[in-house]
């Protein structure tokens, strides 16, 4: 009796990761540091009146702890109980386990094309660079029968219409102040239409506040039901630039509690319940050697090449945060999710070897 309770819990085991998703969900915050993911808000910065905006003491009233474990399940939340507990985390660099761009630029254009193409094309070299030539993972997906027309991104930044090659993809792409909802939009998306329009632009024409993005997505998600969403928020990287590390943290802390009302309505429906996967990472990274550097990136700024991720969802083994010391890149993540999905991500360019989550 004693062997055939044994073998029944490795089948199970063995069953629960093995198991291919049938949904998955994709998200990005732009720019968001590995530094601030696993050591939470950085004091050296906080107390910097040039990056402070005058008002340290909220910064540290909210995100503020001794322990460098604490004070990153304060600014993150679900990532540092749900995810860590069911999931895993990669990029923890203190650990020595390293997740680099392998694109030699080190900022956003290239850096989602090499997420989505697992290919770091150098011919892609700035952010103005006209859509896409490679095959993007979510055209490919588009392309199967399983997904055909249930593929979606949205994206805060209007340059997803050129990254995603919107147009010889063929699925819909909500960038920036893009409508929803087509010709007959419900009165939801009547109201995310009209709210958005009628916004505050910090960012200019080119990027709307993520909280349009956000309901956005989440209202297409409700009501059309996609099973390839992609999300994209931006603002961790563009108050970064403007050297608002408050605004910086605000914006990773929402970003954090975005995610789990995803979570918890995928668990609460039956489409999605116990099937799909969610994907989290970043484009690139920000500079830490010099403290002052934290706003930039790109190949100038030292170290900004370093990034990190997060997944959960079924077959993926509960790992929690990976310690083990290991050198994978960005290029890898195409392929892992098309793996998540029980498919290879096959086409013209080459695309890295997927990430081998459930192995020890």
């Amino acid at each position: 009796m004693k062997y055939i309770l044994t073998l029944s819990l490795v089948l199970i085991s063995f069953t629960a990761f093995s198991q291919k998703a049938e949904n998955i969900i994709i998200i990005t915050t732009d720019g968001l540091r590995w530094q601030e993911v696993f050591g939470g808000m950085d004091s050296a910065i906080a107390n910097n009146s040039k990056f402070n905006q005058g008002d340290s003491a909220e910064i540290y009233n909210q995100y503020w702890a001794n322990d460098p474990t604490e004070r990153r399940k304060k600014l993150l939340p679900f990532l540092w109980s749900i995810i860590e507990k069911n999931g895993q985390i990669y990029g923890n660099r203190n650990l020595g386990n390293k997740i680099d761009n392998a694109n030699p630029y080190w900022f956003s254009y290239p850096g989602y094309s090499e997420i989505f193409t697992g290919y770091a094309d150098t011919l892609i070299n700035s952010n103005s660079f006209p859509s896409n030539p490679n095959i993007t993972l979510l055209e490919f997906l588009n392309r199967q029968s399983t997904y055909k027309n249930k593929v979606a991104a949205f994206g805060a930044w209007d340059a997803f219409d050129r990254i995603l090659n919107e147009e010889r993809g063929n699925f819909p792409v909500y960038s920036a102040f893009d409508k929803t909802g087509g010709d007959n939009p419900s009165v939801t998306e009547q109201t995310i239409n009209k709210l958005m329009q009628d916004s505050y632009r910090p960012f200019g024409n080119e990027e709307v506040l993520d909280v349009f993005t956000h309901y956005g997505a989440m209202n297409y998600l409700q009501t059309k039901k996609p099973k390839i969403l992609y999300i994209s928020y931006g603002e961790t990287d563009e108050w970064a630039h403007h050297g608002y590390y408050r605004d910086y943290l605000h914006a990773a802390a929402m970003v954090d509690k975005w995610i789990q009302d995803i979570w918890n309505f995928i668990q609460s429906d039956p489409m999605y319940k116990n099937k799909t996967v969610l994907f989290l990472t970043t484009d690139h990274g920000r500079g830490d050697a010099v403290k002052s550097e934290w706003t930039s990136h790109g190949n100038s700024i030292k170290d900004s090449y370093q990034i990190w991720f997060a997944a959960i969802g079924p077959g993926i083994k509960a790992k929690g945060e990976v310690k083990s010391s290991q050198q994978l890149y960005q290029k890898q993540f195409a392929q892992t999710i098309a793996d998540m999905m029980g498919l290879k991500f096959v086409c013209e360019h080459p695309v890295g070897e997927k990430i081998e989550l459930n192995g020890n």
